[in-house]
């Protein structure tokens, strides 16, 4: 019989395998009349007369909320994800707004290799990318929170942020609730990098860089009018006086600790403007006229790195794929990622593994839906 339940248990798609500490607990707690009740009389060790089917061991499995692998991954794949998170609140078409915990936005967001959430398949991720997060403090306790899903200690997952409590700026940011609106106030970008598998080198991270845009009121001109979204080319009223530190991003270099493989990851968002006219700077439209660049200090960590990660919140549609290939990554996922409009990317360089679902989560708890991709190493 215990062969048997264990013949079934490995006959069922990983998503659906129960996680091997509780399989060993079912197993050792069964007494041997049970068994032999299960089995209508029959020997242990005799297999039953029907063939063992996908749903026998159906609910043994864990229920959704619950489902995942705890601890830390062993296999060669690096798991990434990319989100602008929206500090956690998310607007509705009426005009309200609604809080999201860390841990559902982690469950609405982390999938398994055929792309679905919450199942036993779910496997602990490497980096998240994200924009829009508050700074030092919503970024650690996001972290921290990653880490008890998975049955990590406290600390295992670490932030990288531009800003770590940067000024707050706007009003209601469209939440009738002021209470909501007031925790999309303070707005930087940063990396969630996990230390269980990654190390990163005090001199890894880069300098912050601003993202490029076009003044209100002034005229494009091709770029001839894209100034560095930074002051003294920053919003001149008091509301927005600190909105520019939205768009600074940064960038780092890892190290897969089992086998000495360089990861670098860099974390964007673009301004609204980005939209309608592309700028990166004084001047200057950007790689292939995307708005997008990358400063001097993270092309550097970029060079010397084997696998390449960007995550970009671009505020701007129909960015083709082949965007960064004279840094040798691919765009990856076409889907709609705001509404019915893509405009958040995910650009790689290495052995990206294809992707059920168009490398896009739709159940994201996010005004954005999510980006991610499972990379071979």
């Amino acid at each position: 019989m215990l062969r048997w339940i264990w013949a079934t248990h490995s006959a069922l798609a990983p998503s659906q395998r129960i996680h091997p500490m509780k399989m060993k607990t079912f197993i050792t707690s069964l007494s041997f009349g049970s068994l032999l009740m299960a089995c209508g009389g029959m020997e242990a060790d005799t297999a039953p007369t029907d063939a063992p089917t996908p749903n026998t061991l159906a609910a043994l499995r864990p229920a959704d909320a619950d489902a995942r692998v705890l601890g830390q991954p062993t296999d060669r794949v690096l798991r990434v994800y990319n989100n602008n998170i929206e500090n956690l609140v998310m607007n509705n078409s009426d005009g309200t707004c609604t809080r999201v915990s860390g841990t559902d936005h982690l469950k609405s967001i982390l999938v398994d290799d055929a792309g679905k959430t919450g199942t036993s398949g779910v496997v602990a991720p490497d980096l998240l990318i994200v924009q829009q997060i508050r700074g030092t403090g919503q970024a650690e306790a996001y972290a921290d929170q990653l880490s008890a899903m998975f049955g990590l200690p406290t600390g295992t997952y670490k932030a990288i942020v531009v800003w770590s409590d940067p000024e707050s700026w706007g009003s209601t940011h469209k939440c009738s609730d002021q209470s909501l609106g007031d925790l999309k106030k303070k707005q930087t970008n940063g990396i969630i990098y996990n230390t269980g598998r990654l190390s990163l080198a005090a001199g890894d991270v880069s300098a912050y860089w601003s993202a490029g845009w076009l003044k209100p009121g002034t005229p494009y001109n091709g770029g001839a009018g894209c100034t560095l979204y930074k002051p003294p080319d920053s919003d001149p009223d008091t509301t927005d006086k600190y909105k520019w530190k939205r768009t600074s991003a940064i960038a780092a270099r890892f190290t897969i600790k089992a086998t000495g493989t360089t990861v670098f990851a860099a974390t964007m968002h673009l301004p609204q403007e980005n939209s309608a006219n592309a700028c990166a700077g004084d001047k200057d439209t950007g790689i292939k006229g995307t708005g997008i660049h990358l400063g001097a200090d993270a092309t550097s960590l970029m060079n010397a790195s084997t696998i390449r990660i960007v995550g970009i919140d671009a505020n701007r549609k129909n960015i083709p794929s082949t965007t960064l290939n004279d840094q040798g990554m691919t765009g990856y996922g076409t889907a709609a990622t705001n509404g019915a409009s893509k405009i958040d990317y995910l650009f790689i360089k290495g052995a990206v593994q294809p992707s059920p679902i168009n490398y896009t989560v739709s159940g994201t708890k996010s005004n954005h839906r999510a980006l991610y991709a499972f990379i071979d190493f």
